[in-house]
């Protein structure tokens, strides 16, 4: 991966002033108490460990890396960034092919002891593979010969997979857990406490996650399409529909062929169904198209999130991963009835 080689050449002499300097901070702070420093790549990891740590928050700094609302996939970690995963006390990361630049950040580390979250590797078995179904668009994934030798033997990514675990209820309980797990081998005098908090938390998870169950079974449709990339594999499979989508959820691509519209709209029709779901911060463009393509062009289009690109401003504003994933029940509920 040449350019993130050079990226690193380039930024190692901006982050060792930042080094330097926070060195000389956590120098001052001797004798006081030291606040525990997590960061997070992604919205969802971000709001778990405010919900673990609780009434404890203020003795963290917590950082989420993404709070641009950057999307996973195009993100990519200024110096600023770099210096502040090299003095953290926890790392959290999804551990796909969006990371593959964590490898670097975590050998150039000043704290050798950081602890890291790979999402995918705490999930291990049960993560899935991106999936090219009937009808989708096959976005080739091209890699440099740079790339591939350098990360050919990597264990710690996963090539290939889907990596939006976060949208299924199941694998955040299991996240969660690992999180709860982390916190309390980093400050375990306040073990209690987090234990208390994590079986609140995951109580509530389990509660939504049987209101999603129950929504699908009820349903009179078991199908969902999507004019757009589809990152709800997990959660589609969890409660047992069946879907259609234009781009697989990494995909880059934003234009279908006439194939992909022809076949999407064709179900739509087959299928009786009374809406197309695109997600946030997309266009309505290609929804509009394949409804325009049906008999009856009367389709409604819904928009779910898939909690990747989330701002400072909607955190502020009290935006939380159970109230996006409270929203996507009423959307999905809608669109399978």
């Amino acid at each position: 991966m040449k350019k993130n080689r050079l990226f690193y050449v380039f930024t190692v002499l901006l982050i060792t002033v930042l080094l330097l300097s926070a060195c000389s901070n956590n120098n001052n702070l001797a004798g006081k108490d030291k606040k525990i420093n997590i960061v997070c790549t992604t919205f969802p990891q971000y709001d778990w460990v405010r919900e673990i740590v609780g009434e404890k928050i203020n003795d963290y700094q917590i950082t989420l890396l993404t709070s641009k609302g950057t999307d996973l996939h195009s993100y990519q970690p200024n110096a600023e960034d770099i210096a502040k995963i090299s003095n953290c006390d926890l790392f959290i990361y999804v551990g796909g092919e969006s990371d593959k630049w964590v490898d670097s950040a975590l050998k150039e580390a000043i704290n050798k002891e950081i602890k890291a979250i790979n999402l995918l590797e705490v999930l291990g078995d049960s993560v899935k593979k991106e999936e090219i179904i009937e009808g989708m668009e096959s976005d080739e994934h091209e890699h440099d010969e740079d790339e591939d030798d350098e990360h050919g033997e990597d264990e710690h990514h996963f090539d290939g997979y889907d990596e939006h675990v976060w949208l299924s209820l199941k694998n955040a309980q299991v996240i969660v857990k690992e999180i709860k797990n982390t916190l309390e081998e980093i400050d375990s005098k306040n073990s209690e406490v987090y234990t208390k908090n994590y079986n609140e938390y995951t109580k509530k998870l389990s509660e939504l996650d049987k209101e999603y169950q129950k929504v699908v079974d009820l349903a009179k449709i078991k199908t969902v399409l999507f004019a757009d990339r589809f990152p709800f594999r997990y959660m589609v499979d969890d409660y047992g529909l069946s879907y259609h989508a234009a781009f697989v959820g990494c995909s880059a691509e934003t234009e279908a062929s006439f194939e992909t519209i022809a076949f999407l709209s064709k179900k739509a029709e087959e299928l009786k169904l009374l809406s197309v779901l695109i997600i946030e911060n997309s266009n309505n463009k290609l929804a509009d198209t394949i409804i325009s393509n049906t008999s009856a062009k009367n389709q409604k289009i819904l928009v779910m999130d898939s909690l990747q690109s989330v701002t400072e401003k909607k955190i502020q504003e009290g935006y939380t991963y159970l109230s996006a994933m409270k929203n996507n029940l009423e959307v999905l509920k809608e669109a399978l009835n």
